[in-house]
């Protein structure tokens, strides 16, 4: 029998590998290793990697197995799922994962200006009925120039057609530089700009593609200038229920 969820907040609280700052906490405690994490947890100069949205950790820990050069760090306020992907790392002795768990909409309180080089979005609520919740949106895309650096990369991975269509008029909309861009990943020549996004699969992602629906992978750079403006269109919704999930609205189609 697997473990509840009182047992795996129990373990983190002892995991080396995790921090746990919900919105509760952090708004009365400040995180001293903001700014730090490369010297006080990573004890290393190298590179360091968002996965906002995280969910179980398996992307986060399958990203840094396959880039010892980078440092990775897994945010989600799900504890419970989290401690999958923590409990698996500390298994492995990875020393270039942790996970931080917290509300993504306060993320830029815990890193500085200029720390963080990459985001990756994958498999995200689409968020269909609030713009504003979308981590793809306007709104998070200006917290995230708040500590990612000029320039810095986003990735797109996910199953929902809403939230690729919705990033990708956000993306032309601002004229943010697209690097990668296919609606059917793995699709793509296994020797293509894609292969690092088609490295790792997860395991709901795996069963997406077993009902037949396409993985979509956008990826675009964040530039500091600019005013970022919300795209003013009409969506199709997903036709479709993502596990977990629920469609909130019965309109064929949202902004």
């Amino acid at each position: 029998m697997g473990k509840g969820k009182l047992a795996k907040f129990a373990d983190m609280e002892r995991y080396e590998n995790v921090f746990q700052y919900p919105y509760s906490v952090v708004s009365d405690v400040p995180f001293e290793m903001r700014g730090h994490w490369r010297e006080q947890y990573f004890n290393n100069d190298n590179p360091i990697v968002l996965e906002l949205g995280c969910g179980r950790g398996e992307y986060a820990v399958g990203l840094a197995e396959r880039y010892p050069d980078k440092n990775f760090i897994g945010v989600d306020i799900k504890g419970a799922r989290m401690w999958t992907g923590a409990t698996d790392a500390l298994a492995k002795s990875l020393k270039n994962v942790a996970f931080l768990r917290t509300n993504i909409e306060i993320i830029d309180r815990f890193f500085a200006p200029g720390e963080v080089q990459e985001i990756w979005l994958t498999f995200s609520d689409p968020q269909m009925k609030n713009p504003r919740k979308r981590l793809t949106s306007t709104y998070f895309m200006e917290r995230y120039r708040r500590f990612l650096v000029d320039g810095g990369l986003i990735h797109l991975k996910t199953d929902s057609n809403f939230l690729f269509t919705y990033t990708d008029y956000m993306v032309n909309e601002n004229h943010l530089p697209v690097t990668c861009r296919t609606t059917n990943l793995y699709s793509e020549p296994a020797d293509s700009a894609f292969a690092e996004a088609a490295a790792i699969q997860t395991y709901y992602e795996g069963m997406w593609r077993e009902r037949g629906i396409d993985i979509k992978y956008l990826e675009f750079s964040l530039p500091h200038e600019g005013i970022l403006v919300e795209p003013d269109v009409e969506i199709e919704m997903d036709s479709y229920r993502s596990y977990h999930r629920d469609k909130r609205s019965t309109k064929d189609t949202a902004k």
